[in-house]
């Protein structure tokens, strides 16, 4: 969520220059035009002029960066369309965003940018910006985050089968890379013809970046992939997080190398390898400990609970066995017949709180009595170990790459989907007409 968000407030950022140019296209023309229908709504030459001096003002120390403006007005309209696609869909199947999940995204795009909200809506405000369409912008980009989950949530599943098989086998790899990408698109039910061009388009894109373009330059002019205008820049991932043939070909490359052009399900791909990290031991303090509860309710309020906790401390420090004292007087029904016992877990596994105490504490040691949002508690140490769990972490991680792998797919199978049986009608001058579910997701 962050890059995305970060996204939205690059303008905040820009030259004057191109922050006058902002507040002169949001103000609009005397009469707007359509530029594409997209099923019951439209793409106004309004909302297109917007993105266009916002990734303008966002590149303006690199213009050579940028493909021709006829060029990038497409690709940001195929953003466009896709997005009231996806935020149309989502209205429909009972996706929603809570008033407070959308202040929190704020707030978070403020901190960002070095500012509080108050902030943040004067800087918006001041390019003559609405800070209405700003927020329902960013509510739009939280719709199709949700979206995207439950999608994945509704379509993927991994069994234990699965990740044992993977572990099996030894196909998980440690550590991580950050990578570059570049997608030259091929649409569903393409001919031959068209594979021919696509790959023909890749290897001359490959032969550029080896004859000195810059790969971020060459993302922004060609590829078709959404994160094409952040230069093709994936960020550090697990390598488990990539799909096989992406993996194996990243494998080879030395830092700072590009692959050849790729053979993909939605077209051909270049990556470039601009790092990569072990991933190393992951040591964990462990704790063994028990405690003893004694929950607030309408019954016991908090003061009346605060006195039984401080009077059982009391007992145990003069001398009285915790684990009696958990039996006879603990509320934590899954632990009390234990004797407190909570065995051995890490400082954050039942919260923050308990974290904190624990950590205070000294073997044989009985804490002060603190409170959790379920009552009030006393701690006693037994022991503390170091241990390992890059063996645990590795069965998380076989289960999150193949539930990232299944999601990615398909979420671009409902994309082209969503927009194959989507009426598109393209009307931006020189652009090219494309009708209903004629287009493909980009």
């Amino acid at each position: 969520m962050n890059r995305t968000l970060l996204g939205l407030a690059f303008a905040l950022l820009a030259p004057a220059a191109y922050q006058t140019a902002a507040a002169q296209a949001v103000s609009g023309e005397p009469l707007d035009r359509i530029v594409a229908v997209v099923d019951e709504d439209v793409v106004l030459k309004s909302e297109l002029d917007r993105q266009v001096t916002a990734v303008t003002a966002q590149y303006a120390s690199n213009p050579q960066q940028l493909p021709p403006h006829d060029v990038l007005e497409r690709q940001l309209l195929d953003r466009l369309i896709l997005q009231k696609l996806q935020v149309a869909r989502a209205d429909s199947t009972g996706v929603k965003v809570s008033d407070a999940q959308l202040d929190q995204a704020l707030t978070q795009v403020a901190s960002q940018n070095k500012m509080d909200v108050t902030q943040l809506r004067g800087a918006i405000e001041s390019q003559g910006i609405s800070y209405t369409g700003f927020r329902d912008n960013v509510r739009e980009q939280l719709l199709v985050q949700a979206l995207r989950q439950r999608i994945a949530q509704s379509r993927v599943q991994v069994s234990d089968a699965e990740i044992d098989s993977l572990l099996k086998n030894g196909n998980l790899h440690p550590g991580q890379l950050h990578l570059g990408y570049i997608m030259i698109n091929v649409p569903d039910g393409a001919t031959p013809e068209q594979v021919d061009d696509a790959r023909a388009k890749a290897d001359d894109v490959k032969r550029q970046i080896d004859g000195g373009m810059d790969f971020a330059a060459a993302a922004i002019r060609y590829s078709n992939a959404e994160n094409a205008l952040q230069g093709g820049d994936l960020g550090w991932r697990s390598a488990n997080e990539l799909p096989p043939a992406m993996l194996d070909a990243a494998d080879k490359l030395q830092e700072g190398q590009t692959s050849a052009p790729l053979r993909g399900p939605n077209g051909f791909h270049i990556i470039k390898l601009v790092g990569k990290r072990d991933g190393g031991s992951h040591v964990v303090t462990e704790y063994e400990a028990s405690h003893i509860l004694v929950k607030t309710s309408e019954l016991v309020s908090n003061e009346q609970a605060k006195k039984k906790i401080e009077d059982i401390r009391r007992r145990v420090v003069g001398g009285e066995d915790f684990a009696v004292a958990a039996k006879n007087s603990s509320d934590d029904d899954a632990t009390a017949a234990l004797g407190g016992d909570l065995g051995w877990f890490a400082a954050d596994a039942y919260g923050a709180k308990v974290g904190e105490v624990v950590k205070t504490l000294k073997r044989g040691e009985v804490s002060q009595p603190f409170e959790t949002n379920v009552g009030w508690h006393i701690m006693k140490l037994a022991d503390t170990r170091d241990t390992d769990k890059a063996g645990d972490m590795q069965r998380d991680e076989a289960k999150n790459m193949l539930f990232q792998r299944k999601a990615e797919d398909e979420y671009g199978s409902f994309l082209r989907q969503l927009r194959s049986e989507a009426f598109i009608d393209i009307r931006l001058p020189g652009g090219e007409a494309a009708k209903s579910g004629s287009g493909s997701a980009p």
